[in-house]
C-alpha cells in the first residue's frame, strides 16, 4: 500500500499537513472528508515519487534515537489511556513521528497488528528496536489487560537509565578529554619545539644538565619512533577491541574495571542501579522472577554482573532466595543483598528493589560529583608537572649560562 503526503484545511480553517496509507489518491481524498478536513489536491503526492522522492546517502542516514523511542511509548501510552484502539494509536504515531525510520517501523507494527498479530509478536521482528525487556513488558501488559499503565512505567525506566549512562558517560569523557589533551601538548613540545633547543644547546660546547639531556633524548626517540609508538598504540586498541568482544576477553575486562581505585566504585553502584531499577520494573510489571532475573541479565552492561545475576536465576529454580547467591557473587554490597532479604520476607520485593536504586542513583550522582571535583586539581597538578618540567628543563643551560657570564 502507497504512502501519501497531504496537506488540508480542517473546519477552524487551519492549515494540516500528514501521511496517510492509502491504495490510491483518490481514497485519500474520501478519507480527508470523512475526517471533516477540505484537501488540498495539488499538495497530496505519494511519497517517494516525483519530486517527493527521499535520497538516502550511505552513510549520512538518520538513526533511531533512544529518545524517539521513549516519546513513542509515552505517547501511545497516553492514547490507550485515552480508550483508542491499538491500530489507531500506531496510525496517528506513524504520522507525527519526527524521525522518518521509526515512522517505517511504526507502520510496519500496524500492518502486523491488523494483520492478525499480537503487538507483542510485531514488536519481536524489531529486536534492535525493542529489547527482550520491552517486549516481555508489553506481553504482560497484554495478558493483563493494563498496557497503558505498563507503557507508562517503561517510558519511565527509559528515561531514568537514559540520565544513568549519560551521567556515567559523561564522567568518563572528562578526565579522557583532559589527557589526551596533555598528551597532545606534550608530543608537539617533543617534536616541534624540543629540537629547536637543541640545536642552540650544542652551539653552546659544554654538557647540559641531567633533565635538560633526559628531555632531548626523549625527543629524539619520539620524533625517530613516532610512528612505531603510534602503529602500536592503535594495533593495542583494536587488540583490545577484538579481545573485548570474546566471552572471556569481556569478563576479563569487566573484571578489571570493578577493580579501577575511583572509576570501580561508579561502575559497581551504576550496575546495582541498573540491575535494581529492571528488576523492580519487570517484577513489579507481573514479569515471573526467573524472566526477569534472564532479561536483567542480558540488560546489565557487565559480564560479571552478569553471571552474577544468571547464577542467582539458576539457585531460585533450585528453591533457594535471591540474597543469598547474590551475597556469595561479592558483587553486590551487603545493604543489597539485606534489603533484597527483608523485601522477599514481606513480600515487597519490587518496592524494595525500587528504594535500592533510588539510593544507588543518587549515590552514582555524588560520585560523579565528587569525581569531577577531584579531577580538576588533579589536572592542573599533571599538566603543571609535565608542561613545566619540561619548560624548565629547557631553560636550565640558558640559566646556567647566565650565570656564568654573570
Amino acid at each position: 500500500m502507497a504512502v501519501f503526503r497531504w496537506q488540508g484545511v480542517s473546519p477552524r480553517g487551519e492549515v494540516m499537513a500528514g501521511e496517510m496509507e492509502a491504495p490510491t489518491r483518490d481514497a485519500v481524498l474520501v478519507r480527508l472528508r470523512s475526517q471533516r478536513i477540505q484537501p488540498l489536491p495539488d499538495k497530496i503526492r505519494e511519497k517517494g515519487k516525483g519530486l517527493d522522492r527521499e535520497i538516502n546517502i550511505p552513510g549520512f542516514g538518520e538513526s533511531i534515537k533512544p529518545r524517539d523511542i521513549v516519546i513513542m511509548t509515552r505517547q501511545l501510552a497516553t492514547m490507550i489511556d485515552a480508550g483508542l484502539p491499538i491500530v489507531q494509536c500506531l496510525e496517528v504515531l506513524a504520522t507525527q513521528s519526527p524521525s522518518r525510520k521509526l515512522r517505517v517501523v511504526i507502520r510496519r507494527l500496524k500492518e502486523d497488528v491488523e494483520s492478525g498479530s499480537t503487538f507483542t509478536e510485531a514488536l519481536r521482528k524489531h529486536p534492535r528496536l525493542f529489547d527482550d525487556l520491552f517486549v516481555n513488558m508489553v506481553a504482560a501488559g497484554e495478558v493483563g489487560g493494563i498496557l497503558d499503565s505498563i507503557l507508562h512505567r517503561l517510558a519511565s525506566y527509559m528515561e531514568k537509565a537514559m540520565k544513568l549512562k549519560a551521567k556515567i558517560k559523561g564522567a568518563m569523557i572528562y578526565p579522557a578529554v583532559i589527557v589526551t589533551v596533555a598528551v597532545s601538548v606534550t608530543a608537539i613540545l617533543l617534536i616541534f619545539v624540543i629540537p629547536v633547543f637543541a640545536e642552540l644547546f650544542t652551539s653552546f660546547g659544554q654538557a647540559l644538565p641531567a633533565p635538560t639531556q633526559f628531555v632531548i633524548n626523549l625527543s629524539n626517540f619520539t620524533i625517530a619512533y613516532f610512528h612505531y609508538v603510534i602503529a602500536v598504540l592503535i594495533a593495542a586498541v583494536v587488540a583490545a577491541r577484538q579481545a573485548y568482544r570474546t566471552e572471556g576477553g569481556r569478563l576479563a575486562f569487566d573484571h578489571a574495571f570493578l577493580q579501577f581505585p575511583v572509576f570501580g566504585d561508579l561502575i559497581r553502584k551504576s550496575s546495582v542501579a541498573r540491575f535494581t531499577r529492571t528488576l523492580s520494573t519487570l517484577v513489579s510489571s507481573g514479569v515471573p522472577i526467573l524472566d526477569a532475573l534472564a532479561i536483567t541479565a542480558r540488560t546489565s552492561g557487565n559480564k560479571v554482573v552478569e553471571r552474577a545475576v544468571l547464577a542467582t536465576r539458576i539457585s531460585i529454580s533450585e528453591g533457594r532466595t535471591i540474597a543469598e547467591p547474590l551475597a556469595q557473587s561479592k558483587v553486590f554490597p551487603p545493604m543489597v543483598c539485606q534489603m533484597i532479604s527483608v523485601g522477599e520476607t514481606t513480600g515487597a520485593l519490587d518496592s524494595m528493589l525500587q528504594k535500592i536504586a533510588e539510593f544507588y542513583e543518587d549515590e552514582v550522582d555524588n560520585a560523579v560529583a565528587n569525581l569531577t571535583a577531584l579531577m580538576e586539581p588533579l589536572v592542573i597538578v599533571f599538566l603543571g608537572v609535565v608542561v613545566g618540567g619540561l619548560v624548565i628543563s629547557m631553560y636550565l643551560p640558558i640559566f646556567k649560562l647566565g650565570s656564568v657570564i654573570g
